[in-house]
């Protein structure tokens, strides 16, 4: 399981459209939006804490369809499927790969991108917690999607239709955290249902993802 960690990582770095990608679009995001909405701070505290969480779930939608897409073009998939390893752990180790490569560093770097949209004091370390428990949420979702869109040809923007709804639940607790937090309100409902999502998410979905999976190789 570590050395497909380990190798599903060195992949993502190699192959690129992963961490740079996200990186650089979480970015540009914080940047062009006080272009967007004006640059009047007391608008930007008002909706820097949604903003993040929607550029850092678009940032994740990115690279999901590279998440199997490199093992089966190269036949990787199949031998995956009939090796030792559960197809079940597998999606799940793909899953950690994608958020130690794109949710990680982003949540990291949020902070840096809430000065540019005048987050409120009090408000960075709700979000940088609500990232850090959401994303993995967002990658194991998005492993589903792209176990469901496998050997499809252009099946990114099918993956995305699927995956976003699937998102919304997430986004709406994620936002919901940062923003009472940055308004000093208690946001304790708010971060046990993200928990709650996040933990039914990753105990749930690479059962459906090695499913899928199993149905697309046939």
């Amino acid at each position: 399981m570590i050395a497909l960690l380990l190798r599903d990582l060195r992949l993502s770095v190699r192959s690129g459209g992963g961490f740079g990608l996200g990186l650089a679009f979480f970015l540009l995001v914080a940047t062009l939006v006080p272009f967007g909405v004006g640059a009047e701070a007391a608008v930007l505290s008002r909706i820097a804490s949604g903003i993040l969480w929607v550029g850092a779930l678009l940032a994740c939608l990115l690279s999901l369809d590279r998440i199997f897409a490199l093992d089966h073009e190269d036949g990787s998939l199949d031998l995956l499927a009939t090796a030792p390893i559960p197809l079940e752990g597998v999606a799940a180790v793909k899953a950690a790969a994608h958020w130690i490569v794109t949710g990680l560093p982003l949540t990291l770097i949020a902070p840096v991108l809430g000065v540019l949209l005048s987050l409120p004091g009090a408000g960075y370390a709700p979000l940088v917690l609500s990232l850090l428990l959401g994303t993995p949420a967002l990658s194991a979702i998005g492993t589903f999607g792209a176990a469901l869109t496998v050997g499809v040809r252009r099946g990114g923007l099918l993956m995305s239709l699927l995956v976003l709804p699937l998102y919304v639940p997430t986004l709406i607790f994620g936002a919901e955290v940062a923003r009472r937090g940055a308004a000093g309100l208690d946001n304790s409902t708010a971060l046990l249902m993200l928990g709650g999502i996040t933990a039914g998410t990753m105990a749930l979905l690479p059962f459906a993802s090695a499913a899928a999976i199993r149905a697309g190789l046939r």
